[in-house]
């Protein structure tokens, strides 16, 4: 199943953000396949880096939670809220998915 995930930055995240984006990233990277889409919300100007969203598989929700518990950013604290739904993919579905 699919969860689309939403999490909202701490006040004042960047720091931990930056610091925290290489290992992020490679996170990311090392999911595979069960990593569907990804990417960060952006400040009304398009300049910070507010949130994520991201949408996963995952047998069902506790797997999707675990999962999301390994990334570094939530190991580091950036994320006030973190919501987890889930998702059905309809329109623009890439032709392997």
């Amino acid at each position: 199943m699919l969860y689309a995930v939403i999490c909202t930055d701490i006040a004042e995240g960047m720091p931990i953000r930056q610091a925290n984006r290489p290992a992020h990233l490679e996170w990311l990277k090392a999911a595979g396949g069960r990593m569907k889409i990804a990417g960060p919300f952006l400040s009304g100007d398009g300049q910070a880096m507010t949130g994520s969203l991201l949408v996963v598989e995952a047998a069902d929700i506790t797997e999707a939670r675990e999962f999301l518990a390994t990334d570094p950013y939530a190991l580091a604290g950036l994320f006030s809220a973190v919501d987890i739904k889930p998702w059905r993919w309809v329109v623009g579905q890439p032709a392997e998915a």
